[in-house]
């Protein structure tokens, strides 16, 4: 088999051979004339089936012809003045797709693809490329056969886009991957490159091409999305004319997360992503972004798989209040709008991500939603799950906060004076009754006449509550006992009371 394959190598032509053949810039040409590279007739067989290949990975849906490869000469082998046309044809020859699922299937051609990709990466890095339309538009297309594909809805049963049951779940890692991973490395390398004139590849690098790339994100491979995340950063920083159209793009991704799948693998790293682009926003920030916040970063918080992402969103938010303080009082009321009632975990990351949001919040802000924000807090101080109570409590460690809390104590201390009496008497785990006890030891330092006030305050309310119980207790009395007075009739409705049942 290496035999025939070796003796397929192109070979240099003589000068009367040369003088027959006609050069070519085209992407689809397999032939470059003048330098002496020979045109051979499988070579055009392979542009030909290549032209036709699937372009969804022969990872998740296998290929059921795959063409055959045959390596042209190196570049070392050949005048600079022909290495262009030799790099158009090298990138011809790798739009070829095999399947990777068989291991033992076309071995030698998936390795000299492999190595065909090593010398096109090789060649861009040396600084040897000129980025000309007709290498632009080749090494889109190389690209776009390569990557882009189709995932199944199967593709990963339990997957619920690293959320919940399948956070501790073994990431799966696309067996195509020694393929794909030199396809990225060129395509970072070519974007970033600063010979390459954006003007030119903005109408390959287009629209339709961002699209197909944010597609990719789904994918089950973490060294995918990685390589993903850099490559999207950078089109976002070389690209200007298409930074509007990426952030709408993006939002549309956490749409349809938020509302309807709450299935999506890449949420992490689109928010890592925007997380420096929200870093350079100039001041003010325009509106656009300002309802980037409050349709797309804020609605983040509903789903239960928050966890997985929820370092690079608190980040994404921080970003906003530290630009401009006053989105702190909106920030926490979508926080309050989400705020979770049922799962106690994701309770304690609120909690966490709030102190953050708190810490950069100034005095102004912090007063128009200190009331509804304690009211939340108190709830939370009086949790039977001692994680979210403790954390709640871990508030007053911060200086800032405690600040913010000693100065407006006569509108908070009221607010979450109950719950910390509540603590104080019923709490089963020692670490909160202690931390309790600790910070009503601190308001008794702070404003001792506050805490007596509230102390009477609670105890005239339970005085109430224990009266109003002892009326509705005697009422009910009153009313089973004329119940049981009356003769029943006809379809009247009885009232049948423990005693009455044992009686009987």
């Amino acid at each position: 088999m290496l035999k025939q394959i070796l003796s397929k190598l192109p070979r240099k032509s003589s000068k009367s051979d040369s003088r027959d053949l006609n050069g070519s810039n085209s992407i689809s040409s397999n032939a470059v004339s003048n330098n002496g590279i020979q045109r051979s007739l499988s070579g055009n067989a392979v542009s030909a089936r290549s032209n036709s290949a699937k372009r969804m990975s022969s990872a998740v849906f296998p290929s059921s012809v795959v063409a055959g490869i045959e390596p042209l000469l190196s570049f070392k082998d050949v005048p600079n003045q022909e290495r262009q046309n030799l790099f158009i044809s090298k990138l011809n020859l790798c739009c070829v797709v095999f399947d990777f699922n068989d291991l033992n299937k076309n071995c030698t051609e998936k390795d000299l693809k492999r190595q065909t990709l090593i010398e096109l990466v090789d060649f861009i890095s040396s600084g040897s490329a000129k980025f000309t339309e007709p290498v632009i538009a080749g090494i889109c297309k190389m690209s776009a056969v390569n990557l882009f594909r189709v995932f199944p809805p199967n593709y990963r049963s339990n997957s619920s886009g690293g959320g919940g049951e399948g956070e501790d779940d073994e990431p799966m890692f696309d067996p195509a991957w020694t393929h794909l991973q030199i396809v990225y490395d060129l395509l970072v390398r070519f974007i970033t490159s600063t010979s390459l004139d954006a003007k030119v590849a903005k109408k390959y690098i287009d629209h339709s091409f961002i699209l197909k790339l944010l597609e990719l994100f789904e994918s089950e491979d973490p060294r995918e999305r990685d390589c993903l995340k850099t490559i999207l950063h950078r089109v976002y920083g070389k690209f200007m004319v298409h930074r509007p159209f990426i952030r709408k793009a993006v939002s549309n991704v956490f749409y349809r997360f938020v509302f309807e799948t709450e299935r999506h693998n890449g949420i992490a790293e689109l928010l890592e992503i925007f997380g420096s682009v929200i870093s350079g926003f100039a001041l003010p920030l325009k509106e656009e972004h300002k309802m980037f916040l409050w349709r797309a970063l804020i609605p983040l918080h509903k789903p239960k798989s928050l966890g997985i992402y929820l370092q690079q969103l608190s980040y994404c938010v921080t970003q906003f209040v530290e630009k401009e303080p006053k989105l702190a009082s909106s920030v926490i009321r979508g926080l309050l709008k989400y705020w979770p009632v049922t799962n106690s975990q994701k309770e304690v990351m609120f909690l966490g991500e709030l102190e953050e949001i708190l810490e950069g919040t100034n005095m102004v802000e912090f007063q128009k939603i200190m009331v509804p924000l304690f009211q939340r807090i108190a709830c939370s101080l009086n949790s039977s799950h001692f994680q979210v109570a403790e954390r709640a409590l871990f508030l007053w460690n911060n200086d800032h906060i405690a600040n913010l809390v000693a100065q407006n104590r006569q509108v908070i201390l009221p607010l979450i004076f109950p719950a910390l009496e509540r603590n104080i008497r019923d709490h089963w785990n020692q670490a909160v009754l202690n931390l309790t006890v600790n910070m009503k030891k601190m308001f008794t330092e702070m404003d001792n006449d506050l805490v007596l006030s509230c102390q009477e305050k609670l105890e005239e309310e339970e005085a109430k509550l224990r009266s109003a119980a002892a009326k509705r207790k005697v009422t009910w009395e009153r009313l089973e006992s004329a119940a049981l007075s009356q003769p029943v009739t006809g379809k009247t409705a009885v009232l049948v009371t423990p005693a009455a049942t044992i009686a009987n």
